[in-house]
């Protein structure tokens, strides 16, 4: 199919992103620190390097998925060594708009442009191929690997320059957590008030109060496995970003630091790697009251 990829970073959400490439018919070569990963993808029909910069010397471009700015900037350094002058580095993950035009400067000394495309919809929408995928960047680039993006997802937005994504991302996961806890308040109020919690959540999907947070990760707290494969500490970050950019175009964002605290307190309850969608818990071990109704997936698929 032309060019070449690499993928860098194969966990709960990169892998079903490299995945996609591979299904596709694309030659991918990937990488993750742990063998594991990378061998459940040779098996799909990917080449499997021993470091990011095997990979890039291998490919024509390289998409990475990583959970901070940290681990891409030391990813970064690694690729460059071994990427191709006018290669293009197309970043998943979520960064800050600073990281991101930080490490495009790093990246254009190696003679390497960047794309970023953050997604959004979840990890299951991922799976299928049709998660949304923000990008930000040169209108050129865009166009030359529009359809590789086009693998990974159902909607694509170009939203603009270097930084634009970061920004969409930001609002968007901001907006998902405050919907979240939100969500555990109703789901409460519904249990609290004597109602059948599976009809109570039928009728709030069916209703002007409903949000995508209440339809996916609503089930996944009914069910009691919270397993959504996003962490608390991964909120912390975005929450921390959003926080970032109230301050920096002068916005109050009255909602989304009260939710911050809130996460705040699930990590020094749950820890930092317990599922995000776990703030929930916190409602539901403070009244002793827990939101369970049969029917629902631990899951989502």
């Amino acid at each position: 199919m032309g060019m070449k990829y690499g993928y860098v970073g194969l966990g709960n959400l990169g892998g079903h992103l490299a995945a996609s490439l591979i299904r596709a018919g694309h030659e991918v070569v990937v990488h993750d620190r742990d063998p594991a990963l990378a061998e459940r993808h040779r098996a799909m029909g990917a080449k499997v390097a021993a470091s990011p910069a095997e990979v890039a010397a291998q490919v024509d471009h390289v998409f990475t998925c990583l959970p901070s700015p940290a681990v891409s900037e030391a990813v970064l350094a690694q690729l460059l060594t071994a990427m191709k002058p006018g290669a293009t580095w197309i970043e998943n993950s979520t960064l800050g708009r600073e990281d991101i035009l930080r490490l495009a400067g790093l990246a254009r000394t190696g003679g390497v442009r960047l794309l970023e495309a953050p997604v959004t919809g979840g990890v299951h929408l991922a799976a299928r191929g049709e998660i949304t995928v923000l990008v930000g960047g040169d209108a050129d680039l865009f166009e030359m690997h529009k359809p590789a993006l086009q693998v990974i997802g159902k909607r694509i937005f170009h939203m603009g320059p270097l930084g634009s994504a970061a920004i969409i991302k930001v609002i968007t996961n901001m907006l998902a957590f405050i919907h979240l806890v939100a969500d555990g308040e109703a789901l409460m109020l519904a249990k609290r008030g004597g109602l059948d919690l599976k009809t109570a959540w039928e009728a709030i999907t069916a209703s002007s109060g409903t949000s995508f947070v209440h339809e996916t990760e609503g089930q996944l707290i009914l069910n009691g496995s919270y397993d959504i494969a996003f962490t608390m500490d991964l909120a912390l970050k975005d929450l921390g970003f959003a926080m970032g950019f109230g301050k920096e175009f002068g916005v109050p964002l009255d909602l989304a630091s009260l939710t911050n605290q809130t996460f705040m307190k699930g990590k020094a309850v749950y820890g930092g790697t317990a599922q995000s969608t776990q703030i929930v818990k916190l409602l539901e071990d403070a009244l002793g009251t827990d939101l369970r109704a049969a029917g629902f997936p631990a899951r989502l698929e």
